[in-house]
């Protein structure tokens, strides 16, 4: 009987081999095996920079210009050379994409170009004249001791001494509650190391001495002279960090790159530093002129001022936890220097009070606070230069 000639043709049949021989059949193309396809499921999504913005999505719905979105990507750790994984040469053109695949109805409302607006002629006048109020304290308590040497007692200067130390202390909390030195609320805590700091440099130096010499023997003679320059250097120290945030700013709305950022920023950072160490020398000097000139600039008080700056700058940027160290570490070895002295006279443990002893012998007693002030100083400066020149220390200052 015949084929019908109507059939489908299945195509042609397998030749058969012979017994014991295994027929390959060939495998239809809707179901063979595409290994392809498994593989690029496990690779993820073709659009990597999606995946980015969803995982950072409010980063990039909160951001009014894509600095801020390249500042948070860098403080979540994301590098020029880890952007390469996303198509883009650098964070910030990936921030540049990023910030325009956000929904305008979701986004803040913009900013203009450019870098941000600085304060105007009235707000620097304000932070200027209260930086001036710790200042004029010292030099009103200063004066009235002057004229009522010889009239008053001992009692009743200490009262006089105490209320200017207040008074100081007001001004420069008064100081720094706004202008380029103002901090965000709930990173204090360091007043404490503050006023030992400042309370050492007044009183410090005559109570190592008498430690040393077997005291101590009551009274310590007071220094005024570097408390009345560091009291006056907060002027400095508030344009000094205006001039720093503006210039970095306006670097950072510039750059293209983030080590093009941080190459031009770090000497922005030597400046400023530069620029309040010589100021603060010479409100130093004139300090020591106006109590008779006889003991010049103490490195220790411009070591004080310096760290003071730093510390205060770091915490202003969003860096408290190293700046209160560094404040809690030269208050240690201050706290340690006559403690160590008195240990070393007890049977066996002079070996406690050598290290002190040498470094009174070759600079003084106030080669204790200097080495102290000036350590932790340095460090802090190490530490600025690496964090303050990113630009996520500056994108929201």
């Amino acid at each position: 009987m015949g084929r019908p000639t109507d059939a489908p043709d299945a195509g042609p049949e397998p030749a058969d081999d012979g017994p014991g021989t295994v027929r390959s059949t060939v495998r239809a193309p809707e179901i063979a095996y595409h290994p392809t396809r498994r593989t690029a499921a496990r690779r993820g999504p073709a659009d990597p920079v999606k995946v980015l913005m969803h995982r950072h999505r409010e980063l990039c719905e909160r951001a009014v210009d894509p600095l801020e979105i390249a500042a948070g990507l860098e403080a979540h750790g994301l590098t020029d050379r880890a952007a390469a994984r996303y198509r883009h040469r650098d964070v910030f053109s990936l921030a540049e994409e990023l910030y325009a695949r956000v929904p305008v109805t979701t986004r803040s409302a913009p900013r203009p170009p450019g870098p941000r607006p600085g304060p105007g002629a009235e707000g620097r006048a304000g932070w200027t004249l209260s930086a001036l109020l710790p200042g004029a304290a010292c030099l009103a308590t200063a004066g009235a001791l002057r004229a009522t040497e010889g009239v008053l007692g001992g009692e009743a200067r200490f009262a006089v001494t105490a209320a200017g130390a207040l008074l100081v202390l007001l001004g420069l909390r008064l100081c720094l509650r706004d202008g380029p030195l103002r901090v965000p609320a709930g990173t204090g805590g360091v007043t404490p190391y503050v006023c030992w700091l400042l309370g050492y440099t007044v009183y410090g130096d005559d109570l190592l001495a008498q430690v040393i010499s077997g005291g101590p023997d009551g009274d310590w003679a007071a220094t005024p002279a570097p408390l009345l320059g560091l009291a006056l250097a907060p002027v400095a120290a508030v344009w000094c960090a205006h001039l720093f945030s503006a210039r970095a700013r306006h670097r950072l709305a510039g750059s293209h790159a983030l080590s093009d950022f941080g190459a031009g920023a770090r000497p922005l950072l030597l400046g400023a530093v530069a620029l309040f160490l010589c100021a603060l020398t010479a409100l130093l000097f004139l300090a020591d002129l106006g109590y008779g000139g006889a003991n010049g600039v103490p490195v220790s008080a411009a070591a004080l001022g310096l760290l003071l700056f730093l510390a205060r700058l770091l915490a202003v940027h969003g860096f408290p936890e190293p700046a209160a160290t560094g404040l809690a570490a030269a208050c240690a070895v201050e706290v340690a220097a006559p403690f160590l002295v008195l240990s070393g006279r007890l049977p066996g443990l002079d070996i406690l009070a050598r290290p002190v002893d040498s470094v009174v012998a070759a600079a003084g007693p106030g080669g204790v606070p200097a080495i102290a002030c000036g350590a932790a100083a340095l460090a802090l400066l190490l530490h600025a230069s690496v964090t303050l020149t990113r630009a996520s220390a500056h994108a929201s200052a």
